[in-house]
This record gives C-alpha cells, sequence and structure tokens, in this order.
C-alpha cells in the first residue's frame, strides 16, 4: 500500500497512532501533539510530490536495515526526536507504507482531544473568507465541537454546497435540489394521474 495514498486508518494504525500520541504529549503537551501531526503531514506531502521519495518510504524491496540510515540521514535535525524515533521504529516493523493510514488515526486522537471536527467544503467556485467563517459559526453551533475546514472547488457543481463530515456527505447542491424537485413534481404528476383515472373509471 502506497505511503501517499489517504487511507482510513484500520486497528493496527490505531494502535502505531496511540503510541506516537502518547510519546508526544509526553514530551510538550498540546504543542508537541500538534506540531507533531504538522510533521506527519509535512512528511506525506513530500512522499507525495515526489515520486522517489514516496517509493523510498513505501518500497517492499528495500530491505528495512538498509532504509534506517537513510531516513536519519533525511530527518535528523529537520524533525523531532519523538517522531524521527518513531519512523524508525515503523521502518523496522516494514509499516512505513502504512504512514498515510497511520496519520489519518492520529489526527483522529486529536480532533478528540481538543473537540474538533473536520469538514471538507466544496463549492462551486472559491468560497470568500467571510463565507467560511459563517459556516465555520453554523457548524460550530450544529455539532457542538470546533470545525476545522477544508475548502475546494468542484467545477461541476451548480452552485450550493456539500459537506463532508467524516464519513457523511451532506449533499446542499443546487443540483441535487433539482434532482429532489424534478422528482417530487413527477411523483406529484403521477399521483394527479392516479386520482384523475379513479375518478373517471
Amino acid at each position: 500500500m502506497s505511503t501517499t495514498t489517504k487511507t482510513q486508518p484500520d486497528a493496527l494504525a490505531r494502535v502505531y497512532a496511540r503510541a506516537l500520541f502518547e510519546t508526544a504529549e509526553s514530551a510538550g503537551g498540546q504543542d508537541a501533539i500538534e506540531s507533531t501531526l504538522a510533521e506527519l503531514e509535512d512528511i506525506l506531502e513530500l512522499a507525495r510530490e515526489n515520486r522517489t521519495f514516496g517509493e523510498f518510504l513505501s518500497s517492499q524491496i528495500l530491505a528495512p536495515k538498509d532504509r534506517a540510515a537513510s531516513l536519519n540521514a533525511i530527518f535528523q535535525g529537520r524533525a523531532s526526536d519523538h517522531v524521527v524515533r518513531f519512523l524508525q521504529i515503523v521502518n523496522e516493523k516494514g509499516r512505513l507504507g502504512h504512514l498515510a493510514a497511520i496519520a489519518s488515526a492520529y489526527d483522529e486522537l486529536v480532533q478528540i482531544r481538543f473537540g474538533r471536527v473536520e469538514v471538507d467544503v466544496f463549492t462551486a467556485s472559491p468560497a470568500g473568507p467571510s463565507d467560511l467563517d459563517a459556516l465555520k459559526t453554523r457548524l460550530r453551533d450544529a455539532l457542538g465541537k470546533e470545525p476545522v475546514l477544508h475548502a475546494y472547488t468542484d467545477a461541476a457543481m451548480i452552485g450550493g454546497l456539500k459537506l463532508r463530515i467524516g464519513d457523511e456527505l451532506i449533499d446542499a447542491s443546487v443540483a441535487t435540489q433539482l434532482r429532489k424537485v424534478r422528482s417530487d413534481l413527477a411523483d406529484g404528476a403521477a399521483d394527479l394521474r392516479g386520482k384523475a383515472a379513479d375518478y373517471f373509471d
């Protein structure tokens, strides 16, 4: 499995994530927890942008012991000590290819600890800061958590918006509303035809 693939965390990923979370918390509380998440995201972003680096991390051909020295050379002094140690442990276990799933599980722990929720926002054209602030306020009131918005533009949309909160997709796009209106009209027409048929029987 590619390191760069965004995957849903499994039980094993959650075990690794929990261990890293507790290590980060011991190293420096909330600041260390959040900076560790940022470091994981930076590593994954680099792996997505640099194919050679991505293959280096996830390769099943390269032996862990051959990769260990390179990991130290790349990250020592650039990442926190506990993240470097964690990468070495995951490498030793042959699990670097699951780093994306581990990062997702770690992100879940951060959200739970600090009362946050990740929300993907899709709009037909780029949403302005004021629109996102208003949406954030509404979501905060509705969810009782601090929403972290990720805004995306979907050219296939006519208007309105779509929200993805966890595994749930909330579709308030114009296209969906139009489909509902058409469906309601079709149901109404069928109902009217049925009533007329009953009347004239």
